[in-house]
């Protein structure tokens, strides 16, 4: 789908459990849309989620990826993709998230 209108942008779930401050948002982009994070928050505050969109932290996952020596994969083809997810786009970016807002939690692979 190339476009998702905004009323359909997003869904939210209290998770049957209500009053407990958690609730899921499933936001919803078409392939030639922009993915605005934020957005999508400000559009679920309109239907009542209760949020503070211009407050709130974002956690992002970080996998790090090392070549090692062994296995089945020759070493110059983990080199080759060691140095091509290091110049993959950043998440925050691509989701338009505010820099000082974004924790990244991490973790690393040995190829």
């Amino acid at each position: 789908m190339p476009h998702v209108p905004d009323d359909e942008r997003v869904e939210i779930d209290d998770l049957m459990i209500e009053d407990d401050g958690i609730a899921l948002v499933t936001a919803r982009f078409g392939f030639m849309d922009t993915v605005d994070v934020p957005a999508a928050l400000r559009l679920a505050v309109a239907r009542g989620l209760p949020c503070q969109v211009d407050t709130a932290s974002y956690f992002l996952s970080r996998i790090s990826i090392r070549s090692e020596p062994g296995g089945d994969m020759a070493m110059w083809r983990k080199k080759l993709f060691v140095a091509t997810s290091r110049n993959a786009a950043s998440p925050v970016g691509y989701f338009r998230l505010p820099e000082d807002r974004v924790i990244s939690l991490g973790s690393s692979i040995e190829l």
